[in-house]
């Protein structure tokens, strides 16, 4: 396959991932419009905003750096392109987010990680098998799969944040054990 073709079915991936995404969360939102808007349960854990920032840190500081280091002034621009739409996706999910959650409240807030995380965690993996194993990319695949663990450890929070999210009640005798 050559490079050209390898950068437009990344490119297209996304958008068909993008446009299904959404297409999907506007379909639920649609179906759940008479329902209560969504909002953050308060307080928030102590723990959240240190895990909150790891994720945050490990998420876009690594990949930003791989990416200039070999994609920009390596000369590697299937690494680029790798995470290039990583960071694309990445910030297409804050918007939907931000959208879903704060300027048009809606229960499709709480689906939008368990869309976006599982494609995030395909497209590193797709990078990593596209990458090969050239050996002055080492440190690049290091980070592919790094990336690939923070994200489905991410990913696990979230499923256990998923009674939280809901305001699941704890009953009394589960409250003092």
């Amino acid at each position: 396959m050559t490079s050209f073709n390898i950068h437009f079915n990344l490119i297209l991936e996304n958008l068909i991932f993008f446009v299904l995404a959404t297409s999907f969360l506007g379909i639920v939102g649609w179906a759940w419009r008479n329902a209560k808007p969504y909002s953050l349960p308060t307080p928030l854990p102590g723990w959240f905003k240190f895990w909150f920032g790891t994720v945050q840190i490990l998420g876009l500081l690594p990949p930003l750096v791989v990416m200039l280091i070999w994609g920009v002034w390596g000369d590697y621009p299937l690494v680029f392109s790798v995470f290039a739409s990583y960071f694309l996706m990445l910030a297409l999910q804050v918007i939907t987010e931000y959208l879903t959650l704060r300027k048009f409240p809606s229960v499709v807030w709480v689906m939008v990680p368990y869309l976006y995380l599982p494609a995030r965690i395909y497209q590193l993996y797709e990078g990593f098998t596209l990458l090969g194993s050239e050996s002055e990319l080492l440190w690049v695949r290091t980070v592919l799969i790094l990336e690939i663990i923070l994200w489905i450890g991410n990913y696990a929070l979230d499923l256990a944040q998923l009674p939280r999210l809901f305001r699941w009640e704890i009953s009394e005798n589960q409250q003092t054990s």
